[in-house]
């Protein structure tokens, strides 16, 4: 190997390292700090828990902290019925807010690959366009559309729809209409990347062989179509499952999601530890579709091998 070939390929490590480099700086550091606290006990002290470790101490000082960490906060998860119902009721707005995406997303991705070319930067920036107003700004807009003498009620009692101004705030309904509002991009755009680039002689060739419109589209487009459909809804269930702002200001008790929960634990009764083994839980939660999606692409892409 010539002295240029192997500088080419030193560079080359040092450019994969870099991601690596980053995920253990800001992702494995921060999580193993977050997974000691989870592990210690709560204390009334600056930081609010024990041990801490003692660097002066030396490696037993080490040894003698390890040697206290324990699993009881993990335990106080399972047999509080707090937290279990705080991961249940994120998991199931979540997952219904991600399916209301999919079923509105898909039509207005759809569309957006259909349109002529012209206008496709047009529907581009209309689908962008709340990204340019501050998210925390939105959802006080929507506190004020969905209050009682609000724009949605004006607008339900003007065409007789209802005789009284129904309550829209502090219900789940509330939730699920500021979450699929805040979070529609998310699901649009890879779907509009994935049919922006599919081939259409294949919609040509089906229905040179005889396929209706509809069963093209459900034999061709469709499946053609799920890896963005299933990247929009990564893209939107995970971050929804740890959703604060949305539920805080739109929801109510009744809709206490882990995110709130989390935010109560860390600032309201200052028990880091707990919190921190709720934070571990979750990122664990999260972690697991993008495991099991990466293990279905892995199967895949070896039966096309």
């Amino acid at each position: 190997m010539s002295k240029l070939e192997a500088q080419r390929s030193w560079g080359e490590r040092l450019i994969l390292l870099v991601p690596y480099l980053w995920l253990a700086a800001f992702f494995l550091v921060p999580f193993l700090i977050v997974l000691k606290i989870s592990l210690s006990h709560t204390a009334v002290a600056q930081p609010p828990y024990t041990p801490v470790f003692d660097v002066a101490a030396g490696w037993s000082g080490v040894i003698r902290a390890l040697s206290t960490l324990s699993l009881e906060n993990y335990a106080l998860l399972g047999s509080d019925s707090l937290y279990l119902a705080s991961y249940i009721k994120s998991l199931e707005i979540a997952a219904g807010s991600t399916l209301l995406l999919l079923l509105i997303g898909f039509p207005i991705a759809y569309g957006m690959a259909r349109a002529p070319r012209r206008w496709q930067p047009v529907v581009f920036v209309l689908v962008v366009l709340p990204f340019w107003t501050s998210f925390l700004i939105r959802i006080y807009a929507w506190i004020n559309i969905l209050q009682r003498d609000g724009l949605l009620n004006q607008l339900l009692l003007a065409l007789r729809i209802v005789d009284e101004p129904p309550a829209w705030l502090s219900t789940d309904t509330a939730v699920y209409l500021g979450i699929v509002y805040s979070y529609l991009p998310f699901m649009v755009l890879p779907i509009y990347a994935t049919l922006e680039k599919m081939d259409e002689t294949l919609l040509e060739a089906a229905a040179d062989l005889g396929c209706p419109n509809w069963k093209a589209f459900w034999l061709v487009t469709l499946p053609l179509s799920r890896p963005g459909m299933v990247a929009g809804a990564l893209l939107c269930f995970i971050p929804i499952v740890g959703e604060f702002v949305i539920p805080d200001l739109l929801g109510s008790s009744q809709t206490m999601m882990i995110g709130q929960t989390l935010w109560a634990e860390f600032f309201a009764n200052r028990d880091w530890p707990v919190a921190s083994a709720v934070a571990v839980v979750l990122l664990c939660l999260l972690v697991m579709p993008i495991v099991i999606y990466e293990q279905v692409q892995t199967r895949d892409l070896a039966r096309g091998g």
